[in-house]
C-alpha cells in the first residue's frame, strides 16, 4: 500500500522563474472509503495525457536591434525608391507637356512696329509700336494703356516690376543688360564662392508677370517737351543706331557709376558694380597666383603679383578683402604652393578714421579687430594720390597734422570709393536748370525730378537723391505761412510752417523738432532764411544702396496702381497734381545693415548691433538668400554654398 503525502503547491511566480509551465489543477481526492488498491496505484501514462506548454527564452538585445535597423533601413529604401521614380514620373509627364510644338504661323505684327515714323529734334525713328504688341488677345489689351518706360535693371526696377498690378500699364523696359544682378554677392562672385549665373535673373522673365516689353539698348537723351526717350542701340552689323521710345511716365532707375575724386591712374583699378566687373577680378586674381607659381618669377616681382589693394572701406571694400582673404585660407593654401599663401598681402585703405563708418561704432571696432588677427592690412586716415601699373602711392595724415606720403606695390587695386552720375544722369541734370546736385538727380518727396513736367519723369536708386534744401521753398512757405501779410512769421504761423515742410521734405522733421521758437517772439524774412539754411545743412540724405532703392521702386510701384484705378475720376474732377491726390509722400524705413567680414557677419540695427562668428555668417546668408529674385536663383545659390563647403570654390580661369 502506497502512503500518501500532501505536497505544497508551488507559487506561479516561481515556476515561471524556473521555466516550468503551469500545470492544470489535479482533480480532488475521493473519501477513503472509496480508496481501493488499484486506485492507489500510480497513474499509467497516456498518449493523450495534456503537454505541458513551455515559454521561448527570451531574444538578445544585439540581435532585436540589428532587426530593427533592418526594418527601417528597408522601409527608407523603398520611400526613397518610390520618390526617385515619383520624381521622375513627374519629370517625364512635364517633359511630356513641355516639348511640344507651338503654332506660331502668321504672327500679327503691326506695320508701324515693321516701318517706324521719323520725327522728333533729331529727325530719328519713333519706335510707337514693337513687334510684340499684338501677338495675342492679352497684348492687344495693353495696346491702349499708358506707356510706362523703365530705363535700368536694378534694385528699383525690378520692385516696380514685381509690385505693379497686371493689365494697368503697357510696361517697357530698357537696359543694355539683358539681366538685373543681385549686386551684394558680388565680392563673393569675384572669388568664386558663388557662380555669376546664380546671381543674375532675365528681365524678359521679370516683365513678362506685366506681359512686358524690353529693349536691349541705352539710354542717352530725353526730350521731355514730346515725351521721347532717346536710346542707342546696336544693329545686325555692330554700329550704332539712335532711335525714339515714346512714353506717358518715364521711371529713371540706372544706378550710378564709382566717384574718381580726381585721382590719377584709375584706368588701372577694377570697380565692382556689375557681373562683367566681378569676372574681370576673378581672372586677374588667378592670374596673379599662377604667374606667382612660376619658378621663374622673382621674389619681389611674387610679393607685388600676391598683393591685393582695395581703396575705401565701406561694405563693398571690405567685404571683398575679407572674400579674397577666405579664398586664400581655404582654396590657395591647399592647391598652390604654399609659398604663395605665405607671401600675400591684403591692404585696405580708407580716408576715415574707421571703416565701415557709417555703421555703429561697435561694429567698426569688431571688423578692425576682425582684420587685424587676419593680418589684414588697415591703413586709416589716408587718402589714395595716385595709381600706377605696378604700385599704390597714398598719402597718411598724423595726429600732429603731418602728412607722409607711402607706396604698395601690387597687381592688383580694386576702387570703391562712392558714387558719381552715369552719362544720361548727368545729361538730364544738364537739361534742367534748378538740378544743381553733383552726384545724382534731385527728386521731391513723391520721387518726382524736379523741374521736369509734373508726374511725367520719376528717379529712384543710386541715381537719385531726394531734395533736403528747405531755404529753396522760401518764398512758398511764407506766402502760405504769412496769413496777416507782414512780412513776419509768428508763432503760430511758424507752426504751420512747420507742418508744410514736413509734408514737402518728410525727412526734415527730426531737425524741426530740434528748432526752439519762442511764443512772444516773430522772424523776419532774414531770420527765418537763416534758420531754414541751418536746418537743410543738418538732413543727412539717404545712402545710396539696395535697401533705399528696393523701398522706393515698391512706393512708387504702389503709387502707380492707384494712379491707374483713380485716373479717370481724377482727370474727370480736373485734379492736376495726381501723385498728391492718390498717395502720401515717400518715407524710408530703415531696416538695418549687414557686412561679411570673412566667416563672420556683423548687423547694424539702428539701436542694436549685432556681430560673431559662424552663427552671424549663416544669419548674414539667409538674409541674402531671401532676398533672390526668383526660385531660381534661391535653389542655385543654396547649391553653390553647399558646393563650395564640400568641394571648395572653382580654380578654373574661364
Amino acid at each position: 500500500m502506497y502512503q500518501l503525502t500532501r505536497v505544497c503547491k508551488p507559487s506561479r511566480a516561481r515556476l515561471v522563474h524556473l521555466g516550468i509551465g503551469i500545470r492544470p489543477p489535479l482533480p480532488r481526492p475521493l473519501p477513503s472509503r472509496l480508496l481501493s488498491t488499484n486506485a492507489l496505484e500510480p497513474p499509467k501514462p497516456s498518449s493523450s495525457r495534456p503537454q505541458i506548454p513551455t515559454e521561448p527564452l527570451p531574444r538578445s538585445r544585439l540581435l532585436s536591434r540589428i532587426l530593427l535597423v533592418a526594418k527601417y533601413t528597408g522601409l527608407a529604401a523603398l520611400s526613397s525608391t518610390f520618390g526617385i521614380l515619383l520624381l521622375g514620373a513627374g519629370i517625364f509627364i512635364h517633359d511630356a507637356f513641355t516639348y511640344t510644338n507651338k503654332d506660331v504661323h502668321r504672327v500679327p505684327v503691326l506695320p508701324l512696329a515693321l516701318h517706324p515714323e521719323q520725327g522728333g529734334p533729331k529727325n530719328l525713328p519713333i519706335v510707337r509700336a514693337l513687334v510684340d504688341d499684338v501677338e495675342d488677345d492679352e497684348a492687344k489689351k495693353l495696346l491702349d494703356k499708358p506707356k510706362l518706360v523703365i530705363v535700368g535693371g536694378g534694385w528699383g526696377a525690378i520692385s516696380v516690376l514685381q509690385t505693379l498690378s497686371p493689365g494697368d500699364w503697357h510696361v517697357t523696359v530698357v537696359s543694355p543688360e539683358t539681366f538685373t544682378t543681385f549686386t551684394p554677392l558680388l565680392p563673393s562672385a569675384a572669388v568664386g564662392t558663388v557662380q555669376v549665373r546664380t546671381l543674375v535673373e532675365p528681365l524678359r522673365k521679370i516683365a513678362a508677370r506685366l506681359r512686358g516689353h524690353f529693349v536691349n539698348a541705352k539710354a542717352v537723351d530725353l526730350v521731355m517737351s514730346e515725351r521721347l526717350l532717346e536710346l542707342e542701340t546696336l544693329t545686325s552689323t555692330g554700329n550704332p543706331q539712335n532711335v525714339y521710345l515714346p512714353y506717358d511716365k518715364l521711371i529713371i532707375a540706372c544706378g550710378s557709376t564709382s566717384s574718381t575724386h580726381g585721382i590719377q591712374g584709375l584706368k588701372h583699378c577694377f570697380q565692382l558694380k556689375t557681373i562683367s566687373d566681378a569676372q574681370a577680378i576673378r581672372r586677374r586674381i588667378l592670374d596673379n597666383f599662377e604667374t606667382a607659381s612660376l619658378p621663374i618669377t622673382t621674389p619681389e616681382e611674387r610679393k607685388r603679383l600676391l598683393s591685393f589693394v582695395v581703396c575705401g572701406g565701406g561694405p563693398t571694400g571690405v567685404e571683398t578683402a575679407a572674400e579674397i582673404y577666405d579664398f586664400c585660407q581655404e582654396d590657395i593654401v591647399n592647391y598652390y604652393p604654399k609659398i604663395c599663401r605665405e607671401e600675400v598681402s591684403i591692404h585696405v585703405i580708407q580716408s576715415r578714421e574707421h571703416i565701415l563708418n557709417t555703421y555703429s561704432e561697435a561694429i567698426s571696432k569688431y571688423a578692425e579687430e576682425k582684420f587685424r588677427r587676419d593680418c589684414v592690412d588697415l591703413v586709416t586716415s589716408a587718402r589714395v594720390s595716385a595709381v600706377h601699373p605696378d604700385h599704390v602711392v597714398y598719402t597718411v595724415r598724423a595726429p600732429d597734422g603731418t602728412i607722409t606720403t607711402h607706396e604698395i606695390p601690387t597687381n592688383f587695386v580694386l576702387w570703391s570709393t562712392g558714387i558719381a552720375m552715369n552719362p544720361f544722369t548727368r545729361r538730364v541734370s544738364a537739361l534742367l536748370p534748378n538740378q544743381v546736385h553733383k552726384k545724382a538727380i534731385e527728386v521731391d518727396a513723391h520721387l518726382r525730378v524736379k523741374g521736369a513736367p509734373l508726374g511725367d519723369v520719376y528717379a529712384i536708386g543710386d541715381c537719385a537723391t531726394i531734395e533736403t534744401s528747405v531755404v529753396s521753398h522760401l518764398l512758398e512757405l511764407v506766402d502760405e505761412a504769412d496769413r496777416n501779410k507782414d512780412g513776419k512769421i509768428d508763432f503760430d504761423e511758424f507752426d504751420f510752417m512747420v507742418a508744410r515742410i514736413k509734408h514737402r521734405i518728410p525727412m526734415a522733421e527730426s531737425q524741426l523738432q530740434k528748432a526752439s521758437f519762442h511764443a512772444d517772439n516773430s522772424l523776419s524774412l532774414n531770420e527765418l532764411c537763416t534758420l531754414l539754411e541751418e536746418i537743410g545743412n543738418k538732413i543727412t540724405s539717404l545712402p545710396a544702396t539696395a535697401q533705399v532703392a528696393s523701398q522706393q521702386g515698391k512706393y512708387l510701384g504702389k503709387k502707380l496702381n492707384q494712379l491707374a484705378k483713380k485716373r479717370e475720376v481724377l482727370e474727370a474732377n480736373d485734379i492736376h497734381d495726381l501723385d498728391e491726390a492718390v498717395s502720401k509722400t515717400f518715407r524710408y524705413t530703415h531696416l538695418g545693415s549687414l557686412a561679411y567680414i570673412g566667416n563672420a557677419a556683423v548687423f547694424d540695427l539702428g539701436n542694436l548691433s549685432f556681430m560673431g562668428g559662424l552663427a552671424a555668417m549663416y544669419a548674414w546668408r539667409s538674409i541674402y538668400w531671401s532676398e533672390q529674385v526668383s526660385a531660381r536663383t534661391r535653389f542655385l545659390l543654396m547649391m553653390d554654398w553647399i558646393i563650395r563647403g564640400v568641394w571648395g570654390r572653382d580654380l578654373s580661369r574661364l
